[in-house]
């Protein structure tokens, strides 16, 4: 496909995914918001009603890799749709729930078919677009994303404002029906296979072991759970991690991409979105105690305050996807990490007192650009270094180390701040996230030449 201009009907395709996109990663900040509400419905401590968001999130960690294997092996159409399916009726369920049990297990349905989606998403922006402007798709999921993000809690506290919090997934039911309908109708799908090899159901068990056991205590561990049983889950979950990974080596098309960790350009690229996001979180999380308790600002001040960095990494995103078309994505990724660990050193060099909105809105703002010149062209190097047959397998690899590196950034934070004393903690939070930060860089600028090499002897193209 020559031409550089997408045709109605893919438009319309890729209009069915951001639909979807935005449904799911809404979710996560609309209910947060509600989770005083919630708790206050069912008559549940706040700790319990955490778990409202937990076990969606545990649900798609667990089932990321299982069904992205299934969608290369079958059809990353089908799994779309059925995600859909199920998560517009889970929010149904969500909306109509009755008790704290109920929701739980509504969510968890939820969660499963959000995994259904973000599994394959990755897959079938890359049989839409074209190759040359195959960045410019990635943006815009990513910008998609980050409007979500920013947007959630200012949606939530209006449908509350207005309406009882079931409205808060009684609305995803239009949305999910109609992407449904365009994606059954438009969707492309999988490129024709030679052989298929059967769905190996031990090694999906055992990615549900490995991911919830980790995935869970981690979790736990940063709402402050019980200190020798998580440390006893973790272990647990190495041990069956080592089975895992020794299942999967020598498998054609294995659940843990093993296969792709040999190629190098992959393997850094995962190691450098680990690193990233775990710097994004460190800051994330941390700021807000900067602001509220040692700057003095008040909690909508606060709130707004953190707006300009999602806000940035959005206008920035489809820019980057441009400018990568023509120039080397290592050296743009690693340009973006620089820029985010400089928006990270002029907020810790930012003064503890007498610092207005303005002061930290541009440094916030910087810190997003950063990001956003980073994560887009990282993510084309993602999906440019393998194979098309395994873009399922890659795009689910993708969608796990960002969740390890949150999972691992809000771990590190908890940790920080339970052995620091108030007046420091921020300020190691954000050393080390800068720490992280130059790390994903360095990662992102020894892929460089690797790059030119294989754009020189077309090996990424499809």
């Amino acid at each position: 496909m020559d031409n550089p201009k997408l045709s109605l009907k893919k438009y319309a395709a890729v209009i069915a995914i951001l639909i979807v996109l935005v449904m799911t990663v809404l979710d996560v900040t609309l209910v947060n918001v509600a989770l005083p509400v919630m708790a206050d419905k069912f008559g549940i401590s706040d700790s319990y009603a955490v778990w409202i968001v937990t076990i969606y999130q545990l649900a798609i960690t667990m089932l990321l890799l299982p069904l992205s294997s299934a969608g290369d092996l079958f059809s990353y159409r089908r799994n779309f749709l059925t995600g859909v399916g199920v998560f517009t009726l889970s929010s149904a369920l969500c909306a109509a729930s009755g008790s704290f049990s109920m929701i739980l297990a509504a969510r968890a349905l939820q969660g499963i078919g959000a995994a259904c989606v973000m599994s394959v998403n990755i897959a079938l922006t890359r049989l839409i677009y074209p190759r040359h402007i195959l960045g410019r798709g990635l943006a815009l999921n990513a910008m998609v994303i980050a409007i979500a993000t920013a947007a959630g809690p200012t949606i939530a506290g209006c449908i509350l404002s207005v309406a009882s919090w079931h409205w808060l997934f009684l609305i995803n039911v239009p949305f999910g029906v109609a992407a449904f309908l365009i994606g059954r109708k438009l969707l492309p799908h999988n490129p024709p296979k030679h052989s298929r090899p059967r769905f190996d159901w031990i090694s999906c068990i055992e990615n549900v072991i490995v991911f919830g056991l980790i995935f869970y205590s981690l979790g736990s561990f940063a709402r402050k759970g019980d200190f020798v049983t998580n440390s006893c889950l973790i272990c647990a979950g190495i041990i069956a991690g080592i089975f895992y990974v020794r299942r999967q080596l020598g498998k054609e098309a294995p659940m843990l991409p093993v296969d792709l960790f040999r190629i190098r350009l992959y393997s850094l690229s995962i190691a450098t979105s680990v690193c990233s996001f775990i710097a994004q979180n460190l800051a994330m999380i941390s700021l807000p105690f900067l602001f509220f308790n040692s700057l003095g600002f008040s909690e909508i001040s606060t709130g707004l305050l953190m707006t300009p960095w999602p806000i940035a990494t959005m206008i920035i995103s489809p820019v980057a996807a441009k400018f990568v078309e023509k120039h080397n994505a290592g050296i743009t990724a690693a340009i973006g990490m620089a820029v985010y660990a400089v928006g990270i050193t002029l907020l810790l060099l930012m003064p503890r007192s007498g610092v207005s909105e303005l002061d930290i809105a541009w440094r916030m703002a910087l810190c997003g650009i950063g990001f956003g010149l980073f994560q887009t062209p990282n993510n084309i190097v993602m999906v440019i270094a393998t194979p098309v047959e395994r873009t399922g397998g890659a795009g689910g690899m993708q969608s796990t180390a960002r969740l390890v590196g949150q999972t691992l950034g809000a771990t590190v934070v908890t940790l920080i701040f339970a052995i620091s004393s108030p007046a420091v903690s921020v300020r190691i939070c954000l050393f080390a996230a800068l720490a992280m930060a130059l790390t994903a860089g360095l990662f992102s600028l020894s892929r460089a030449g690797r790059l030119n090499t294989e754009e020189r002897h077309g090996n990424t193209m499809r």
